[in-house]
């Protein structure tokens, strides 16, 4: 499973499967949110199984689908939601580009997120 640690507390994945949580677990992690929409082309495992596999790991799960590039008010809302909790968070989606997408939407009035995400590889949407 290849992770990308944005910070301390926040890192991004390309697509995770059931077997992977016990690892996401062990590597601290505390929360799972899911990027990716049931039924996307390619998608290995629909969010029912992956929240089951999250939850017996004791992981909270979230299943926020992002189309696209496209980043709503809701959506941004949630993430800020799912990172104020206590804990480590860790997103996925297929390449990890949403999620970190995502994130960077929820601290723009923060931090200098291009600079913060430079380091990654990931390209910030505009």
């Amino acid at each position: 499973m290849a992770i990308t640690s944005v910070t301390d507390t926040f890192g991004v994945a390309p697509q995770i499967v059931e077997a992977e949580m016990a690892e996401v677990k062990a590597l601290g992690y505390t929360t799972v949110i899911n990027n990716r929409p049931d039924g996307e082309p390619g998608h290995p495992a629909d969010s029912a199984s992956l929240q089951a596999a999250a939850e017996a790991q004791g992981l909270a799960y979230i299943h926020m689908p992002v189309f696209g590039m496209n980043f709503p008010a809701e959506t941004v809302a949630e993430m800020q939601a799912a990172l104020a909790a206590p804990g480590k968070v860790l997103a996925f989606c297929r390449t990890g580009n949403r999620s970190i997408n995502t994130w960077a939407r929820a601290q723009a009035d923060d931090i200098d997120v291009a600079a913060l995400v430079a380091p990654t590889g990931f390209t910030i949407a505009e």
